[in-house]
């Protein structure tokens, strides 16, 4: 136990500094990058929005994520990561990688029915694919929890 109280902090900072990236990016950078794409292709300028709201959205996914991952820590951290309390963070990570995934999607299919040029639905089908595989991955790891769970409410029941 004392190696995951060594990483817990680390981890923690970078988290903080991911957040604080993706805060900026999701604020400035992103809408700013798709005004310059509606100066500079007007044939593209219809996409501005559609593509902000898009982007931003898979930001915040990320950032539910970020947290969620946070709040587990916070219960390795109290030995409290086997209660019913850590599923509820991992439903939340489970859910944002579902959300993403679906948007993702949507693009993809969107994007997959207009494309000339089989690069970008061959990018974002291989995108669509890892982040389902992201999403059951995560699926199979909240089930060993819940079994850890059970396991040591038994154990403790029994001591």
């Amino acid at each position: 136990m004392l190696a995951e109280h060594r990483v817990v902090a680390p981890l923690r900072v970078f988290l903080v500094l991911l957040f604080g990236v993706l805060l900026m990016l999701q604020t400035f950078s992103l809408p700013g990058q798709f005004a310059h794409m509606a100066e500079e292709s007007p044939d593209l300028a219809y996409l501005r929005w559609p593509l902000t709201a898009v982007a931003v959205f898979w930001v915040l996914c990320v950032q539910v994520v970020i947290v969620s991952t946070w709040k587990l820590l916070t219960l390795v951290k109290n030995d409290r990561i086997f209660t019913e309390s850590s599923l509820a963070w991992v439903d939340a990570i489970v859910w944002a990688i579902v959300a993403a995934w679906v948007v993702l999607l949507g693009v993809f299919l969107y994007v997959g029915f207009r494309a000339d040029d089989p690069g970008l639905p061959l990018l974002l089908f291989l995108m669509v694919v890892g982040v389902a595989v992201l999403g059951l991955l995560m699926v199979v790891m909240r089930a060993l929890l819940r079994q850890a769970t059970t396991l040591r409410t038994d154990m403790e029941a029994v001591i």
